[in-house]
């Protein structure tokens, strides 16, 4: 039994010694988060921030009342006028997906277009109503012209934020 009191030992320092690592690696993340980025609704914990190439291709698996737990990064695409109640960002140069925030708890600023955010939420599908499309075109700014020639309902890509970052 003698003889193996060095190997468990050594074992113990190992596990211990891994701990410590993990421990500080999950602190300098948080660390260049908060550094770099500015926080909206709940804090994001950063333990995997998915591709966004990996992201398009799980939206496109999924079928309408699918949900999926992610974070990933993204370029936003255009945001809501009115109050920056709704945002879009860029899935691939042809996708993006909307996104809204959840219990409407939370804004972001009007002027993040091009910005690179942070979000974490859930993903899904869903069949955007000719109304609902008209809504965002208004908020959007868009012209009465280009709100009257929405007359078909659209599936999209949705995600409701539990938290966003954007950077600074």
């Amino acid at each position: 039994m003698k003889k193996y009191t060095p190997f468990f030992i050594g074992l113990l320092l190992l596990f211990s010694c891994n701990d410590s690592v993990k421990k500080e690696t999950s602190s300098t993340i948080t660390t260049n988060i908060e550094d770099n980025y500015k926080s909206f609704g709940n804090k994001i914990i950063v333990d995997e921030i998915d591709d966004i190439k990996v992201v398009t291709n799980k939206y496109k698996d999924l079928k309408e009342g699918d949900t999926l737990a992610i974070t990933f990064s993204s370029t936003v695409k255009s945001v809501c006028k009115a109050k920056g109640c709704w945002m879009r960002v860029t899935l691939d140069k042809d996708t993006e997906t909307m996104v809204k925030f959840k219990d409407y708890g939370f804004f972001v600023p009007k002027d993040i277009e091009n910005d690179t955010v942070v979000i974490q939420g859930k993903a899904f599908v869903s069949e955007v109503s000719v109304e609902e499309q008209r809504h965002f075109a208004s908020d959007a700014g868009k012209t009465e012209e280009e709100i009257a020639n929405i007359t078909v309902p659209k599936k999209t890509y949705s995600f409701i934020a539990n938290g966003v970052l954007i950077k600074k």
